[in-house]
C-alpha cells in the first residue's frame, strides 16, 4: 500500500508540473545538471529533512538534478542496523516528492554503508570482506527498492556506494553485483549506478557485465579543490592554487636512493645582473644534499646538507617511519643564495641520498621586483624545464606542460568517454573547489571543468548547492554575495554554471 501511495502522489505531482523527460538507462544517461543536497549526509552533522525551497530554486533556474548522498545510521533504530525508522526514510519520500514535484531527478547515494564510508570514523565491519555486513547492506538496498518501485527511472536512481576506495576491482565487482541483484529482486526496471573505483576516479571495467551506469569524480587537482580543507591532510602547507599551472616541477627532488626517478629542477632564465634566487625546502627523507649550479658551470655554485634525525635541529618537525627505520623530518626552511648573473639556466639537484622536496623557488631582482613559484609535490612526476620571464604577462613562470583544460580531459575525462563510447552511461556525481581556493581560481577551473564536461556529454552533480563548495553561502572570504531570498548568493558562479 505504501509504494501504491507514493507512486500515486508522485504521479499526481509529475502531471501538475507536466514534466516529459527521457527515460535513462544504464547504457545511456541524461546529461543531468544539479546538486548535491547534504541533509542526510552524516549523522554526526544534525541531520533533517530535505528543504522544498532547494528543489524549487535549482528547477527555476535551469537544473534538473539532485544527489541526496546518505549517511544509513541516520535511519537505523538504536543502532540496530536491521530497524528502520520511518520518521527518517519519510525525508526520503519527501525529497522524491519534491524533485517529482518541480521536475528534478533524485538520485540516492549511500556515502556511509554498512560497512564502509570514505568518512571518520570508520565502520566497525568491512563490507568488502564480511558476508553478514553484505547481506545488511543488501538488505537496505533492498528496502529502498520495494519503498520506491513504481517511480520511473527518470525520476529517481540508485547510486549504490561513495567513492570506492583502494579497493581490488574485483571485490568492489562482486560487492556492487551483491547489491545490483537485491535490488533488482524487488524493482528489475531500477536505474543503477555505480561509482567508479580509486575513489571514483577511474572507470571499472569489471563493473560492465552488470548492466549499471558508473560515475566519476570532478577533484582535480586535489591541491586546488581541496586547498585548506580541514579534513585533506596538510592541505594548510600546500601551496595557494593557480589556474592554469605550470607542470615544469613536480615539486620532489629525488637523490641516487631513487635514481629511476631522479630527474633535476631546471629554469631556463636570462639575467646579466645580480639577483637572489631563494630556495624554500619542505620535507627531507633520511639523508639529501640539494646542489645548485648555474649555466652548466662544472663547480657547485651552493650546496646544503640535510641529515633529518630526533631531538631539535634545523627542522620544524621530527617525522620517524619505523616501517623503513628513517625520519623524514619537515624543515619548511627557506635558504636565499646570491647569484651574480644567468645567462641559460639554473639547476638544483638532490645528489645524495633519498629524496627531498622544494615547496617555493623564487627570484629577487636588483630592480626590486620579486617573483615566487610554489608548489604542492606531486609524488612520481619527472621534472620539466621551467622558464623563468618576469615580463610575461601571462606569468613570470612558464612550462610546456601545465595543468589546464587538455591535462584535465587527457588524465580524467578521456577514460571516461572510452567507456562510455562502449555502451555505459557516465556522469560526474561530485565536483566543486572548497571555499579557501581563490575565487578567480575557483571559476577559471569550473569553466575549464564544465567546458569538458560538455564535450564528453556528461552530466553532473556540484559538491554542493548550499556551503563551502556551493553557490549560495559558501562563506568565501573574496567574494561580493547577493542578498537572495534569506542566503547569499554567488552570483557569478551560478551565471557560469547556467551557461553549461
Amino acid at each position: 500500500m505504501r509504494r501504491m501511495w507514493i507512486a500515486m502522489v508522485v504521479w499526481g505531482m509529475v502531471q501538475t508540473a507536466g514534466l516529459t523527460q527521457v527515460e535513462p538507462t544504464a547504457q545511456e544517461l541524461p546529461r543531468w545538471r544539479g546538486f548535491n543536497l547534504l541533509e542526510m549526509f552524516m549523522k554526526t552533522s544534525s541531520p533533517g529533512p530535505f528543504k522544498e525551497q532547494d528543489f524549487r530554486l535549482i528547477s527555476e533556474w535551469g537544473f534538473n538534478f539532485v544527489r541526496l548522498p546518505m549517511d544509513y545510521r541516520v535511519w537505523i533504530q538504536d543502532g540496530d542496523w536491521t530497524r528502520f525508522d520511518e520518521t527518517r526514510l519519510q525525508w526520503v519520500d519527501q525529497a522524491v516528492g519534491y524533485g517529482q514535484k518541480y521536475g528534478v531527478h533524485v538520485c540516492l547515494n549511500f556515502h556511509r554503508a554498512p560497512g564502509y564510508t570514505v568518512a571518520s570514523p570508520p565502520e566497525l565491519t568491512s563490507l568488502w570482506t564480511d558476508s553478514v555486513t553484505q547481506q545488511v547492506c543488501a538488505l537496505h538496498w533492498a528496502h529502498f527498492a520495494r519503498r520506491y518501485k513504481g517511480i520511473a527511472s527518470s525520476q529517481l536512481s540508485f547510486n549504490l556506494l561513495n567513492e570506492p576506495a583502494d579497493i581490488d576491482p574485483n571485490v568492489h565487482a562482486h560487492v556492487v553485483g551483491l547489491l545490483v541483484e537485491a535490488i533488482r529482486a524487488e524493482d528489475p526496471n531500477r536505474l543503477i549506478i555505480a561509482d567508479g573505483v580509486n575513489y571514483a576516479v577511474k572507470p571499472s571495467w569489471n563493473l560492465v557485465p552488470l548492466g549499471v551506469a558508473q560515475a566519476t569524480r570532478g577533484y582535480q587537482p586535489f591541491t586546488l579543490t581541496h586547498y585548506k580543507a580541514s579534513w585533506a591532510a596538510g592541505s594548510d602547507q600546500w601551496a595557494e592554487p593557480m589556474w592554469p599551472q605550470p607542470l615544469g616541477f613536480s615539486g620532489y627532488l629525488y637523490g641516487p636512493g631513487k635514481q629511476a626517478l631522479q630527474t633535476p629542477a631546471i629554469v631556463e632564465a636570462n639575467l646579466p645582473g645580480p639577483f637572489t634566487l631563494r630556495v624554500r625546502v619542505g620535507t627531507v627523507s633520511q639523508a639529501s644534499r640539494l646542489q645548485v649550479r648555474v649555466d652548466g658551470g662544472r663547480r657547485t655554485t651552493w650546496h646544503q646538507d640535510f641529515a633529518p634525525g630526533p631531538g631539535e635541529g634545523p627542522w620544524k618537525e621530527v617525522v620517524y617511519m619505523p616501517q623503513w627505520g628513517i625520519y623524514q623530518n619537515v624543515y619548511d626552511q627557506e635558504f636565499a643564495i646570491r647569484i651574480p648573473l644567468c645567462q641559460r639556466e639554473i639547476r638544483l639537484e638532490n645528489t645524495v641520498g633519498d629524496w627531498m622536496t622544494v615547496t617555493e623557488i623564487a627570484f629577487d631582482l636588483a630592480d626590486g621586483r620579486s617573483f615566487s613559484m610554489r608548489m604542492s609535490p606531486r609524488w612520481g612526476e619527472s621534472n620539466e624545464t621551467v622558464r623563468f620571464e618576469p615580463d610575461n604577462p601571462a606569468g613570470a613562470f612558464q612550462s610546456d606542460a601545465a595543468m589546464d583544460r587538455q591535462w584535465l580531459w587527457d588524465n580524467y575525462v578521456q577514460p571516461w568517454v572510452e567507456i562510455k563510447e562502449a555502451g555505459v552511461g557516465v556522469m560526474v556525481g561530485e565536483w566543486g573547489a572548497y571555499n579557501r581556493t581563490p575565487h578567480d581560481v575557483t571559476l577559471r577551473w569550473m569553466e575549464d571543468c564544465l567546458k569538458n564536461f560538455e564535450q564528453a556529454g556528461l552530466g553532473w552533480a556540484l559538491w554542493n548547492f548550499r556551503g563551502s563548495f556551493g553557490l549560495m553561502d559558501s562563506g568565501r572570504a573574496d567574494v561580493y554575495y547577493e542578498d537572495f531570498q534569506g542566503h547569499k548568493l554567488d552570483r557569478q558562479m551560478l551565471d557560469l554554471l547556467q551557461q553549461y
